[in-house]
C-alpha cells in the first residue's frame, strides 16, 4: 500500500509539475505572440483586453489529437451523422425557418437541403454551437507545434476583427478549434463570407439570418454547382491501379473523366450516363485508418461538389456525410 501510495504521489507531482512548466511556456509564447500581433494591425488595448485572460487548454491538444476523422470507419461515422433523429430534427427547423431557407436559396443558389445538412451536422441545427473559449483555443493550437503557421494566421485574423469591432469578443464561445457559430466558421472565413443579412449593423453568426446568408454566400463563392452530383458509392474491380485510389483530403489526386474509368467500375451501370464526361476522382476513405484494410470498399467515385464541401473541411468522411444528409432532406422536401 506504501509503495502505491508513493507512486500515486510521484506521479501527481510529476503532472503537477509539467502543467505549471507548459502554463510557463505558453505565458511566455503570449508575450512573444503580442509583438507578433501589434505588428499586424491589432493595438495594444485590443491585445491586452482580449488575451491576457486566455488560457493553455489541454483538453483542446487532446481534441485536437483525437478527432473522430481520424478513427471512425467511414460507415460508422456517416450513420451517426445522419440517422432519422437528424432528419427529424431538420424538417422541424426548417417547418418554422422555411421562408429564410428558401429565400437564402434563391439569393445565393446554394441548395436548401445543403444548408440544412451542414448545419445540422455541424451544430444540430444551432443546439449545440460550443462552450470553449475560441480565443483561448487559438491559442493554444498557435501555441501547439502541430499546425501552428495556420492557428497563428486564424487568431491574428480573429484579433483583427474585434479591433475592428466587427466581432463581439465577449461572445467567442464556440469549437475546440476556433470555429463559431451555427455553421461553425473559422475566423478566416468570417472575415471573407460573413455577412450582416439583416442589416442590423453587426454580424451575429449565432442568428439565423446572418448564419444562414453568411453559410450561402460561403458556398456559392467558394463554387458550390447547384444540381450537380456529389458522390455516387462504386464497386471497384480488383486489376483498378492503386495510383487511382485517394485516401487523404488535402488534395485529390489522378481526375479524369468518369468514362475513363468504367472499365474499373464493376456497376457502373447503376450511374446515369449524362455524367460520362464528368471529372471525377476515386476515394478509398478507409484504408487511411483501418490497418489492412481494403482498399476497394467501400469506395466512391466524387465531382467537383465534394471537392467544394472538402474546402469547408478537409475530412473525406465529413464530406461524405453532408452529403449523404443532403439528399436524404432532398427526398423529405419533394
Amino acid at each position: 500500500m506504501k509503495i502505491t501510495r508513493y507512486l500515486l504521489i510521484i506521479i501527481l507531482t510529476f503532472n503537477i509539475n509539467v502543467y505549471a512548466d507548459i502554463n510557463t511556456e505558453f505565458e511566455n509564447w503570449k508575450k512573444n505572440f503580442k509583438k507578433i500581433a501589434l505588428n499586424n494591425n491589432v493595438s495594444e488595448k485590443t491585445f491586452d483586453k482580449v488575451m491576457t485572460t486566455t488560457k493553455f487548454l489541454p483538453n483542446v491538444i487532446k481534441y485536437d489529437r483525437f478527432q473522430p476523422e481520424f478513427y471512425e470507419d467511414t460507415k460508422t461515422y456517416i450513420l451517426k451523422r445522419t440517422s432519422e433523429k437528424k432528419v427529424s430534427k431538420g424538417l422541424s427547423f426548417y417547418q418554422q425557418n422555411s421562408n429564410l431557407v428558401k429565400s437564402i436559396e434563391n439569393e445565393f443558389n446554394i441548395e436548401q437541403e445543403l444548408l440544412l445538412s451542414l448545419m445540422g451536422i455541424e451544430t444540430n441545427f444551432g443546439t449545440y454551437v460550443g462552450k470553449m473559449d475560441i480565443l483561448s483555443s487559438l491559442a493554444t493550437l498557435s501555441f501547439d507545434q502541430r499546425r501552428s503557421e495556420f492557428f497563428t494566421n486564424e487568431l491574428l485574423i480573429l484579433l483583427n476583427l474585434i479591433e475592428k469591432q466587427q466581432i463581439n469578443y465577449e461572445t467567442l464561445f464556440g469549437s475546440w478549434a476556433g470555429a463559431f457559430g451555427f455553421f461553425q466558421f473559422m475566423p478566416s472565413t468570417m472575415k471573407n463570407y460573413a455577412i450582416d443579412y439583416d442589416n442590423n449593423g453587426s454580424i451575429d453568426l449565432k442568428d439565423n439570418k446572418d448564419a444562414y446568408a453568411s453559410a450561402g454566400n460561403y458556398l456559392n463563392q467558394i463554387g458550390w454547382k447547384s444540381g450537380q452530383p456529389c458522390f455516387f458509392r462504386v464497386d471497384l474491380s480488383n486489376d483498378i491501379p492503386k495510383k487511382y485510389l485517394n485516401v487523404s483530403a488535402k488534395k485529390l489526386h489522378n481526375k479524369k473523366k468518369l468514362k475513363s474509368f468504367s472499365k474499373f467500375i464493376t456497376n457502373i451501370e447503376d450511374i446515369d450516363p449524362k455524367y460520362k464526361n464528368f471529372q471525377v476522382a476515386i476515394i478509398t476513405p478507409d484504408k487511411d485508418i483501418i490497418p489492412n484494410a481494403d482498399t476497394l470498399n467501400p469506395a466512391f467515385i466524387v465531382f467537383d461538389n465534394y471537392e467544394i464541401i472538402l474546402q469547408w473541411n478537409r475530412s473525406l468522411r465529413f464530406a461524405l456525410a453532408v452529403c449523404t444528409l443532403k439528399d436524404k432532406f432532398k427526398n423529405e422536401l419533394k
